[in-house]
């Protein structure tokens, strides 16, 4: 193949030796040698603009029914409360300043057991999932300690560390953990081997070859592990502070069933549907992190 310029200037010609001996000319110009690629246009249903609108459809449409359910008068106030009775009562919490104190003490129980339970998760996980000895040993016991229901916790936790911040936050890692611990323990049984030997080849092993091949080929196990974790953070929350607690939105469905507060009740799970998806998108800001350092 050979270049020669075109006489008239629009670009090199292209002289390609032909089958025959003979020869095939092609003009290329210099413009399209180096075209510009058009920007890949991004999915309808990708955008987020759509993603925003769409998530926001089923609230307002529930918001809808109840509004029309509760003014209907099929539903007497004291068992379906309007949404402006909810909001009423949110406000006079707010303004006797209990609404913040609660949602601050029951978001920090969450995380600080949340954390706790979620390390020891990926701790026992990876023992199991990587040594044979640590499955025999811890295996069988773990499994028989999921099968405790939480409340069944609740009052040896109240005997051992009285009603205090120390036994709430101890059986909500009781909950977090189980869930990193399954799910770490069984991907890391199924990573690549052929990855695992690359790495050390490569001169990784121990911690290292676990935080920089193990751990990073397991991610989206680890980060559905962690918001199944999260997600039972809050229900042990819930469990612990239904029976033993003073404060938190545990605390307030429990008082507001027994005082009749209907609307406060109503608020209280409205409250805990809102953090624990707040929460979960915490979970997802460190999955793209994650997937950016080790994607």
């Amino acid at each position: 193949m050979t270049y020669q310029n075109a006489p008239d200037g629009d670009g090199p010609l292209i002289v390609v030796g032909g089958p025959g001996g003979g020869t095939s000319v092609a003009r290329q110009t210099l413009r399209d040698a180096s075209p510009r690629e058009a920007s890949p246009r991004v999915p309808f249903l990708s955008r987020r603009s759509v993603r925003v609108v769409g998530g926001a459809l089923i609230p307002v449409a529930l918001l809808l029914v109840w509004q029309v359910a509760s003014t209907s008068g099929a539903f007497p106030s004291s068992q379906l409360p309007t949404p402006a009775m909810v909001v009423q009562a949110g406000v006079d919490l707010a303004q006797r300043g209990l609404l913040g104190l609660y949602i601050a003490i029951s978001t920090q129980r969450v995380l600080i057991g949340f954390a706790f339970g979620a390390a020891l998760g990926l701790l026992f996980g990876a023992i199991v999932g990587l040594s044979r000895l640590g499955d025999i040993l811890f295996s069988p016991t773990l499994g028989a300690i999921r099968a405790v229901p939480s409340l069944a916790w609740v009052p040896l936790l109240i005997l051992w560390f009285r009603i205090g911040e120390d036994s709430k936050i101890i059986l909500i890692a009781i909950g977090a953990f189980f869930p990193v611990y399954t799910t770490v323990a069984a991907a890391l049984r199924h990573v690549d081997r052929q990855l695992v030997e690359a790495g050390r080849a490569f001169g990784l092993g121990g911690v290292r070859l676990f935080t920089t091949v193990q751990l990073p080929s397991v991610l989206p196990s680890v980060v559905s592990g962690l918001r199944l974790a999260l997600a039972q953070a809050w229900l042990f929350l819930v469990a612990a502070e239904l029976i033993a607690s003073s404060m938190g939105l545990g605390f307030l469905l429990s008082d507001s069933q027994n005082n009749g507060r209907t609307d406060r009740l109503f608020l209280a799970i409205i409250l805990l549907a809102i953090l624990g998806k707040l929460t979960d998108s915490l979970v997802g800001l460190f999955e793209r992190w994650a997937n950016r350092r080790w994607g």
